[in-house]
């Protein structure tokens, strides 16, 4: 599995605006949602801590998993070794695995209407790649919102819950 140095500053700084927040303001998010994320189905989950909360605004910062499957046509199994297709040579068995999880940090700001829909913009880090998307969140029930995300190379939708 290959690192790249944004994907841990990412997390890093996932997890130091989770730890800022106040105590006495916490209110967590979760949020389960399926997702298409650069040419790639799968799920995604998230958590989030709004820092800021004025009236109907919140910013809010997350961390979350993209899991997804990988596609690696280029490689093949036999006998629980993998092998590469285009000279047979033995590589790593993690080419011939078809699961994938991909770390993301992301940054919410979004307007909720008493008793309403919220609407707003994100920002999403996975990878190497940095993606606005806009959101839209509408009560399920009264702590359980619809939500979808739609963005550049981003769609999702799923439920969010805030405890």
């Amino acid at each position: 599995m290959k690192f790249r140095i944004a994907a841990p500053l990412g997390i890093c700084a996932g997890l130091c605006a989770l730890a800022a927040a106040s105590p006495a303001a916490a209110k967590v998010t979760a949020e389960a949602n399926v997702a298409r994320s650069e040419g790639s189905w799968g799920g995604e989950l998230a958590v989030g801590v709004p820092v800021i909360e004025d009236g109907g605004f919140a910013i809010t910062p997350a961390v979350g998993a993209f899991f997804h499957k990988r596609d690696h046509d280029g490689f093949y199994k036999d006998d629980s070794q993998c092998f590469r297709s285009s000279n047979d040579d033995q590589v790593s068995d993690g080419k011939c695995d078809n699961s994938g999880t991909k770390i993301f940090g992301k940054v919410e700001a979004t307007y909720r209407l008493p008793m309403s829909f919220a609407v707003g913009v994100g920002a999403r880090l996975i990878g190497n790649d940095l993606r606005a998307y806009g959101t839209v969140a509408m009560p399920l029930l009264p702590m359980i919102d619809l939500k979808g995300n739609i963005g550049d190379h981003y769609l999702a939708a799923g439920v969010q819950a805030r405890f």
